[in-house]
């Protein structure tokens, strides 16, 4: 159950609203239409506080001087970023008003903040985990002795001492006077290390009015906005690629328009989006000039319903875990299935290595999505810390992260479109994709996503590698790095090595050269194979023996990507040596593929492991399976069982974790949320 809650101090608490009512009344029937289940009017802190300590759900705080549409409200009473979500507005800070500064959406500072980039709205949701330190924050704000019932763990805590809180910084105010109740709360909040995401007002209208005036002005601005067809608008992303910004967002509102006039949900036009890529596949492996024409028209028009599905969520405001999981899922899956469609055409066409650059561009696509989940870490851990002062502050690794910053903000200029565009995103594959396989067939856009991707694939590892040495944060330390190292029985049985990093590239590179003595003996060569692979898996055990120690290295975010790496090389390499077909081993790939993105999505929606992840075997463990199967002479059948068994597991995982566990803890009908 969803709690807002009104706090009705200050002066505008004594004010009517241009329709004759009190402030807290107007506020508390937004908070209604937002979708609050209950609504309650706290007079100050101290009351809002004993209000928070008897919540089990989130909860939604507004003050009384903040003016907006109730689509605002909606809007961070939903917000899918993060549980806990402050408003936050352009407005230049008034007496009594909070700045904030915010660092990839993320408000690491709030109070009197000297470097503001906005200024605190007057609004914001509690995730349930932050209500413990969120009823103490209001107790400290007010002045009041604070109640250990609503500590974490009943233990009483200073902000600077709050467990797992990032450390305090200096100069943040931690009950200051001359800011109003809720202003000081937020404050206090900050400076506990309570994760708090900054939610910007676009299109729509809120202002904190401070006097007569003021409201008068902000409630005209309010009524001369069209609320639905700014929403609309607001369901594109403020941000996206080149392709998606010109030649799919242009128009693609009017579908996310019609879908939701005709019921159609988020999860619907997903699946209609994986069928029209399965289309695709399939059009692209027949072959001939009208099949390549016709699969680059299905490929663009699912990519276009893999925008709306986004589109939509965000209009009718359907946010859910299982959603978010999905669509993640969909799109790697939408991805590689046209890399088959790719590889089977080119190899219907006479090319020998078809399947090859199939399993090369899958393999490259997800050891970068590995680099970029985690980079994304920890560049979310970085500013939620305090810069550590080295000798190489100013150097290139702090150069480099201006400019980025400088670029990004440089909205529509040819840097900032030559920055989305070189690291090739999905749209730009998708679009390259459909045009070289309609204009020159499987084989050349196979050739084009290699290239480009490899290309970037440098350009973004060089400069993220100065950037993290700069930063110095071992985000590594933040997670659970077993879960989403994917580790096995055999790494946990393992005494802990040293260099978790260092052991993992030597793994991937034992990988890399077993595949290419393989190649080499395929075609001709005359060589010890069964040594090489037993080389090969020594080195991988060495990778696993490391990968237990701590990930304290300014580099140590590049370790599950090197993992993923290690394993991938080693299945394609075994594959080889063991003649097994080159649709097989995809497919085998491919279901890997899909168990390690179940990972990453689970790491980027904050989402526990899966529940049957102890019986994945681990990196480690299935490569060993397949080491000895080589030396076995069965490399076929082990493929096959394996990738049926962890194809098996994924779905039995994915049902239990989506429908069986959360109808028991409802107490209803399954249903994937």
């Amino acid at each position: 159950m969803t709690l807002a809650i009104v706090l009705a101090a200050g002066p505008a608490a004594g004010r009517l609203t241009e329709a004759g009512e009190p402030p807290a009344d107007r506020l508390a029937a937004q908070w209604r239409r937002a979708g609050a289940d209950d609504v309650r009017v706290a007079a100050d802190l101290a009351e809002l506080a004993d209000l928070v300590a008897g919540a089990t759900g989130p909860v939604l705080v507004g003050g009384v001087d903040l003016v907006a549409h109730t689509a605002v409200l909606k809007h961070l009473a939903t917000s899918p970023v993060g549980p806990t979500v402050a408003l936050v507005l352009t407005d230049p800070p008034a007496a009594g008003q909070a700045t904030v500064r915010e660092e990839r959406g993320q408000v690491v500072e709030a109070g009197a903040v000297a470097d503001a980039t906005g200024v605190f709205g007057g609004a914001l949701r509690v995730g349930p985990a932050d209500l413990p330190a969120f009823a103490e924050a209001a107790r400290h704000a007010a002045g009041v002795a604070p109640d250990p019932a609503s500590a974490p763990d009943g233990r009483l805590s200073d902000p600077a001492s709050a467990p797992d809180a990032r450390p305090a910084r200096p100069g943040t105010p931690q009950g200051d006077g001359g800011l109003a109740d809720l202003d000081r709360l937020v404050a206090d909040l900050a400076a506990r290390g309570t994760l708090i995401f900054a939610h910007r007002v676009r299109l729509l209208v809120a202002h904190r009015a401070g006097d007569e005036a003021q409201r008068r002005a902000a409630e005209a601005r309010v009524a001369a906005v069209d609320e639905d067809r700014a929403e609309l608008r607001l369901s594109v992303k403020e941000r996206d690629d080149f392709f998606t910004t010109f030649f799919v967002s242009t128009w693609s509102p009017y579908v996310t328009k019609a879908a939701a006039r005709i019921g159609i949900g988020p999860t619907g036009v997903t699946m209609v989006s994986v069928a029209f890529a399965v289309a695709a596949a399939v059009l692209f492996g027949a072959g001939g000039r009208p099949a390549l024409v016709a699969g680059a028209v299905l490929l663009y028009l699912g990519f276009v319903l893999d925008c709306v599905d986004g589109q939509l969520a965000r209009y009718t405001r359907h946010f859910s875990a299982w959603g978010g999981w999905l669509d993640t899922m969909a799109d790697r899956f939408k991805e590689y299935v046209v890399y088959a469609g790719l590889g089977y055409g080119a190899t219907h066409a006479g090319f020998r290595y078809g399947w090859a650059l199939a399993l090369a561009a899958m393999t490259l696509q997800t050891v970068r999505h590995m680099t970029d989940t985690w980079y994304g870490a920890l560049h979310d851990e970085a500013a939620r810390r305090p810069k550590v002062v080295t000798g190489d502050a100013g150097g290139i690794g702090g150069k480099l992260n201006a400019a980025s910053t400088r670029v990004q903000a440089d909205t529509g200029s040819v840097s900032y479109w030559l920055k989305r565009t070189v690291v090739f995103p999905i749209g730009e594959r998708w679009a390259l994709i459909a045009l070289a396989a309609a204009l020159f067939g499987p084989l050349v856009a196979l050739c084009a996503v290699l290239v480009w991707g490899t290309l970037a694939f440098a350009y973004t590892g060089v400069l993220r590698t100065l950037r993290a040495r700069w930063m110095r944060v071992p985000v590594l330390t933040t997670v659970d790095t077993g879960l989403h190292r994917d580790d096995g029985l055999l790494t946990r049985t393992l005494p802990t090595g040293r260099r978790p990093l260092g052991s993992a590239l030597v793994g991937a590179l034992g990988a890399a050269a077993l595949l290419v003595w393989t190649l080499w003996a395929v075609h001709g060569g005359d060589g010890p194979l069964s040594w090489a692979v037993i080389v090969a898996l020594v080195l991988l055990l060495g990778a696993a023996q490391g990968a237990r120690a701590p990930h304290a290295g300014a580099l140590d975010w590049l370790v599950p990507a090197a993992l993923r790496a290690a394993e991938y090389l080693f299945a394609i390499a075994v594959g080889v040596a063991g003649r097994a077909p080159a649709w097989l081993i995809f497919g085998y790939v491919l279901v890997l593929t899909l168990h390690h993105y179940d990972l990453t999505a689970r790491l980027e929606k904050r989402q526990s492991a899966p529940p049957l992840h102890a019986a994945t075997l681990g990196w480690e463990g299935r490569s060993f399976v397949l080491g000895i199967a080589l030396i076995a002479g069965i490399v076929s059948i082990a493929l096959a069982t394996l990738g049926t068994y962890l194809l098996v597991v994924f779905v039995a995982s994915v049902v239990l974790a989506w429908v069986v566990l959360p109808a028991r803890a409802r107490g209803g009908a399954p249903s994937p949320g």
